[in-house]
């Protein structure tokens, strides 16, 4: 569960790091106030959100079980755990 978090933390991160890079390749004051202006964090933040909910809808649809199969939990047989899946 913890991959899925920091995969969504990284997303949200994109935008500022983006944006860091830049302030770096101009040569302007990564670390200065001036070069974050609040109204510009607030744009990157904006952004973020945006692409954090897109990864939420892409995840949703492209990952998991296909629609109408059953799920078949792991069993002990024989002493043995056998895997489950989806039939």
């Amino acid at each position: 569960m913890i991959r899925p978090i920091l995969t969504e933390i990284a997303i949200f991160l994109i935008p500022f790091a983006v944006y860091a890079l830049f302030l770096i390749a101009t040569r302007s004051g990564v670390f200065a106030s001036s070069s974050w202006p609040a109204h510009l964090v607030a744009k990157l933040a904006l952004g973020s959100l945006l692409l954090v909910a897109i990864s939420f809808v892409l995840l949703a649809q492209f990952s998991g079980a296909p629609p109408n199969s059953t799920y078949v939990p792991a069993q002990l047989e024989d002493g043995k755990l056998v895997h489950g899946g989806e039939k």
